[in-house]
């Protein structure tokens, strides 16, 4: 099997972050929020994926270390895509409320999406704490070499058992709900949502967990292995390699997606 590699020329893995927020309803054990990215958006353009983007400097002013940098980025993407402020009060310690999650979204969401203010700014000023706790290690991929956008991506998992309303951006971001793995993957083959080849495979992962219960005691038991997507020329036509040991069930998978994502 011949792999693609890259060349001097690659562009570095822009450090980024994903948070798959998990919930249960009275009829579904599992649900995880997933957002459409607009068509015109360069980078999965159309796809249906998990929160998440870059990790901006701003993201370090409450990180203790790169691992806090990252989840701290996760929630802010949550926050500029789908609404849901995923904090603690400082007073009572308790989760960000609908009624308050609603009043920060009319007050700050422009703003910290624009970059004209800090999500860590409104924390402060909102005497709020990032739920960085709550954010348990999932998966870490990085795009390949020849790829013109790399991303060096952390995936988190977190149990969410409140009732902020999720509202998308209306902008990257085109819309947002809560799906079980399966009617996702369901849709997907129907032709209703596209899965660029990394969440394919993580929802795939998530179908196999029985509740969020299930899934965040796994995960948590789970060493983290580093996915770095090879494509590859083999007896049955090209396909995509990734660690045997990753945790998605084999090393070579099929892949549809256009080389731009």
């Amino acid at each position: 099997m011949k792999p693609d590699t890259g060349t001097e020329n690659s562009p570095e893995p822009r450090p980024a972050a994903t948070l798959v927020l998990l919930r249960r309803t009275a009829r579904c054990p599992l649900q995880a929020l997933m957002v459409v990215r607009h068509t015109a958006v360069e980078f999965a353009g159309g796809a249906a994926v998990f929160p998440g983007g870059r990790v901006d400097a701003s993201d370090h002013v409450h990180a203790e270390a790169d691992d806090d940098a990252f989840r701290f980025a996760a929630i802010r993407e949550t926050f500029e895509e789908c609404g849901i402020v995923l904090a603690y009060e400082d007073t009572g310690g308790e989760l960000v409320s609908k009624a308050r999650a609603r009043a920060l979204r009319e007050t700050y969401r422009l703003a910290v999406s624009t970059g004209e203010l800090a999500f860590a700014d409104m924390l402060r000023d909102e005497r709020l704490r990032p739920a960085t706790d709550l954010l348990i290690p999932f998966a870490h991929w990085i795009t390949p070499p020849l790829r013109k956008k790399r991303y060096d991506t952390h995936f988190f998992i977190a149990p969410y058992d409140g009732d902020q309303e999720i509202l998308h951006d209306d902008g990257e971001v085109t819309q947002a709900e809560w799906i079980s793995p399966e009617t996702l993957l369901s849709d997907a083959k129907n032709g209703r949502y596209k899965l660029v080849f990394a969440t394919r495979l993580n929802v795939e992962r998530l179908a196999a967990f029985a509740s969020v219960d299930d899934a965040i005691a796994t995960v948590r038991d789970t060493p983290v292995v580093t996915v770095r997507p090879e494509s590859v020329e083999t007896p049955k036509g090209r396909m995509v390699r990734i660690p045997g040991d990753a945790g998605y069930g084999g090393e070579l998978f099929l892949s549809n997606d256009p080389s731009s994502i």
